[in-house]
């Protein structure tokens, strides 16, 4: 965000859940503050303010707050997510189930819905803006266990995609950050439902359902010891020989709901956000920038083998698509004209 001096302020929002459920990034987040507070001018030009994201009014205040403040918003940066972790059918067992659902999309798509339609008078008003909303891969790409998690991102890629045609006339941009898989579950907090063995165990299902990726990782990661909220043991993970050899032996298998932030340390988890921390420095508030920008050469490969996918079975089944099409030399059904047209 830009004062209405010429400099830069930063006024970061958001977190207030996260932070009163994990105790360490709270404790990080404190520290921090602290190192603004010991460098001159940067406390002027950083102001926090907690916000529940789902909660449309406190999303109102707190952006008037900042318009009184700095005078106006010139980028907003969108980063509020979380992972729900199961199969469709496991996601659908219960009314527990069902709740955290709704849950990913109040947070994953509702909330940044709020953020954005608070901010858009603001930057309509002074017909200038960057929206720059961090979404990933998930997005673009279904993953198996991951069915709410990528339907959210789907749906809130879909809504920014459509809004970007509506404020282009008022000069305000918007750019989605497809991060890699790895950015949107181990850097927030990860819930996962209780597993339907034996439909769902690797024996009898060969689809890579997330659920087993994490079971292997999140035992091995460097702080799982120390991560009060984890379900790991300290003695399971220094122990040398102990591994996660199937789905149904790690801690995201529990017969219960498991919620956890993935215990990476601070350093581990600077290495990890580091190409997307470039990349949003490198476009935020650029005068042209893209409207969709994929992060890390992994990401990069994922969607280029999913458009692959997609044009050879287009091309597979391209009769069948044009043998539905209404003659040129016919009358047009009425008011149909230019509906497949876009802006």
């Amino acid at each position: 965000m830009a004062d209405h001096r010429g400099g830069f302020a930063y006024w970061p929002l958001g977190g207030a859940p996260a932070l009163e459920r994990d105790e360490r990034r709270r404790d990080e987040f404190e520290a921090f503050l602290s190192e603004v507070e010991q460098h001159d001018g940067w406390a002027q030009r950083m102001k926090t303010s907690p916000l529940d994201i789902r909660m449309m009014g406190e999303c109102q205040a707190v952006v008037a707050d900042a318009v009184a403040t700095f005078g106006r918003v010139d980028i907003l940066l969108c980063c509020t997510s979380q992972a729900l972790i199961g199969t469709v059918e496991e996601l659908s067992a219960s009314i527990q189930t069902m709740n955290l659902v709704r849950d990913q999309f109040e947070v994953n798509y509702f909330g940044p819905l709020n953020i954005i339609k608070a901010t858009l008078p603001h930057m309509r008003k002074e017909r200038a803006g960057h929206m720059m909303i961090i979404s990933g891969i998930t997005a673009h790409i279904g993953t198996p266990g991951l069915g709410m998690y990528c339907a959210a991102g789907w749906a809130l890629e879909g809504f920014c995609d459509s809004l970007a045609y509506e404020i282009a006339p008022f000069n305000i941009k918007l750019t989605i950050f497809q991060c890699s898989i790895e950015i949107g579950i181990l850097t927030n907090l990860v819930t996962s439902v209780p597993p339907i063995f034996p439909a769902y165990s690797p024996a009898n299902n060969q689809a890579p359902l997330f659920r087993g990726i994490l079971n292997h990782l999140v035992p091995q990661l460097p702080d799982a010891a120390l991560s009060s909220d984890s379900p790991v043991t300290p003695s399971r993970v220094h122990d040398e020989n102990a591994r996660v050899s199937s789905i149904e032996n790690g801690p995201f298998s529990a017969p219960e709901v498991v919620s956890m932030h993935p215990p990476l340390s601070s350093a581990h988890l600077e290495v990890l956000v580091a190409e997307t921390v470039y990349a949003i420095t490198s476009i935020g508030g650029h005068e042209n920038p893209p409207s969709r920008h994929i992060v890390g050469q992994e990401g990069v490969a994922s969607v280029k083998e999913k458009l692959k996918t997609v044009s050879e079975e287009l091309e597979d089944f391209i009769q069948a698509s044009f043998a539905v099409d209404v003659a040129a030399d016919s009358d047009p059904i009425p008011g149909m004209s230019g509906m497949n047209e876009g802006p």
